[in-house]
């Protein structure tokens, strides 16, 4: 595996800078892929005092290579030292002899270092997006219209779609992750249908699962939430679209005066651009009269996680846009009736009303509204719970995933020109796997 940004460890600071969903996938799929018989490294970026190396679980270990010198670079800017830390990544390649089987980066600062690394040691470069420069350059000027130069400044978004063509055309196959990211890798990238799959996120299962209602009950109590609690979590950052949930909670909070807004967002250390969200959000609520309503829970510990979505009455994912929503599967599992936002593909998965509901989230009356139906009704909260987490368990575990990125590799390796010994695939499954 390749995934070069952000805090990548055995056990990750999430929440913190450009540390969430994608650190969680890559870690799962890898021990997954682990216990099918695979041995993986992640490779990715050192800074700060990171050990150069860390073992993650059986058959898994993060290798971290030097780049751009010893401080954290947001993901946004880190392609410019991607040549520097290919140089230093094959060196170590050659020089502790590894030999693998196949390599599947992420996000386009990854998808970068791995096509690199694959054209330099012939193997099948299996590349997954995670989001989409063009996807998400749309979205914000729709939301800000006047904003583009600055989102350019900041985002990059023309280097990142130049980058990211150059990525799909190279790569040996492209693996989407929702319906939706499909479309637009086929329709604004010009993906080849024969190098295009679909392999959604995935949950811990053996983590995130219902409870009775007397364990919820009791967790209800240690957490010390009271009312009909809407819980929404994540990083703070602008696209996750809580101030959007605060203006749709008004709604709800005018209609149900038990209601509760539970924001558990950001990391346990906020950086500047952290913080001036969270106060804008906190300035929303008192601007609109809701601060005896809403609860900054601020960062919530990996192992307190799936407490949290069984004790809310309903979980919001209220994104601006959102390539998939991990959250969501997480609440989804633990038996939480699930409201998602219509701005991102997981929505297209789901039945609404049966598995699931969705909103508009830049429209605060439908969010609303729409997050009012399991308060008010328990037998649509009932009917949400039970097919949710069934939906969950038989969709979206990381041993389905782990399964299917695999049948995508063999494609690749049949297709015509594809990367790497064409016959070494099955041969060669215990070699170490770069993730």
């Amino acid at each position: 595996m390749v995934s070069t940004h952000g805090y990548v460890a055995a056990t990750p600071p999430l929440g913190a800078a450009d540390t969430g969903g994608q650190v969680v996938y890559v870690l799962q799929l890898s021990k997954k892929l682990a216990q099918l018989g695979y041995e993986v490294d992640i490779w990715t970026r050192r800074f700060g005092d990171q050990p150069r190396e860390e073992p993650c679980a059986e058959g898994v270990r993060i290798l971290r290579v030097e780049c751009g010198g010893p401080d954290f670079i947001p993901k946004e800017y880190l392609h410019r030292h991607m040549d520097e830390w290919c140089t230093r990544a094959s060196d170590r390649v050659q020089r502790e002899r590894l030999r693998y089987s196949f390599l599947n980066s992420h996000y386009w600062d990854g998808g970068l270092a791995g096509q690199r690394l694959c054209q330099a040691f012939g193997l099948r470069h299996l590349h997954t997006p995670h989001s989409l420069g063009a996807w998400k350059e749309r979205q914000m000027r729709t939301d800000f219209p006047g904003s583009a130069e600055k989102f350019e400044l900041v985002y990059n978004f023309a280097e990142r779609i130049r980058a990211e063509r150059e990525i799909y055309a190279q790569a040996s196959a492209v693996v989407a992750t929702s319906p939706d990211q499909l479309e637009l890798l086929r329709d604004d990238y010009a993906v080849a249908d024969e190098k295009l799959c679909l392999v959604p996120p995935g949950y811990d299962d053996t983590r995130f699962y219902p409870v009775g209602a007397a364990t919820r009950d009791g967790l209800r109590r240690r957490l010390g939430l009271e009312g009909k609690v809407v819980l929404s979590l994540g990083r703070l950052a602008r696209n996750k679209g809580y101030d959007l949930l605060i203006r749709g909670f008004a709604e709800v909070a005018a209609r149900e005066p038990s209601a509760r807004l539970v924001l558990a967002v950001g990391g346990e250390h906020l950086d500047a651009a952290e913080s001036q969200i969270l106060e804008a959000c906190r300035a929303l609520v008192h601007e609109l009269g809701l601060s005896s309503r809403v609860t900054f829970m601020g960062f919530v510990a990996d192992a307190e996680l799936a407490d949290f979505y069984r004790a809310a009455d309903v979980f919001v994912l209220c994104s601006r846009y959102e390539p998939f929503g991990m959250t969501a599967i997480e609440a989804m599992a633990c038996g939480t009736p699930t409201v998602v936002t219509t701005h991102g593909g997981l929505f297209r998965t789901l039945r609404f009303g049966v598995d699931g509901l969705f909103a508009d989230t830049f429209d605060a009356m439908d969010l609303g509204i729409t997050i009012l139906k399991p308060l008010r009704h328990g037998q649509l909260a009932a009917r949400l719970s039970r097919n949710g987490a069934e939906t969950a368990r038989s969709v979206f575990t990381w041993t389905g995933v782990a399964q299917q990125l695999l049948g995508a590799t063999e494609q690749a390796e049949r297709e015509p020109g594809a990367s790497g010994d064409p016959t070494g695939l099955r041969a060669r499954n215990t070699s170490r796997v770069p993730a």
